[in-house]
């Protein structure tokens, strides 16, 4: 059981580095990469998905809205730090990815990625 919930939070790590670089590159993360995740990979209701994430973006953008999720009780809190670690890690690492790629070549690969997550959400839906 022990190795399991590890492997769970090492999950989340992963998410936010993810999410992250992901910023880094695109300046994308929660809506497009954490939410999904969280219900692909860990089942989470979209409440908890929206309130988790709002939770790893907090100081940021989320304070109001992520202390209304956790009222209400849909915040995974200690994903939404671990998620939090790696955004703060991972979109360092993804602008000093992202400021080597040529602009055109980053906008086709966000173009892709976008349409990737439309086609999964339509489908999943």
């Amino acid at each position: 059981m022990e190795e399991r919930r590890m492997i769970e939070l090492l999950g989340f790590l992963i998410i936010g580095l993810s999410a992250g670089i992901l910023s880094g590159l695109f300046g994308i993360g929660g809506g497009v990469i954490i939410i999904p995740s969280l219900i692909y990979f860990y089942g989470m209701s979209q409440h908890d998905a929206q309130g988790t994430s709002l939770g790893a973006l907090l100081l940021p953008v989320g304070l109001l809205g992520f202390l209304e999720y956790y009222r209400n009780g849909h915040v995974h809190l200690k994903g939404a730090i671990l998620i939090a670690v790696g955004l703060f890690l991972g979109a360092y690492f993804g602008a000093l990815v992202a400021n080597r790629i040529p602009s055109g070549t980053l906008s086709k690969l966000f173009a892709v990625f976008l349409i990737f997550v439309a086609v999964r959400l339509f489908f999943k839906s």
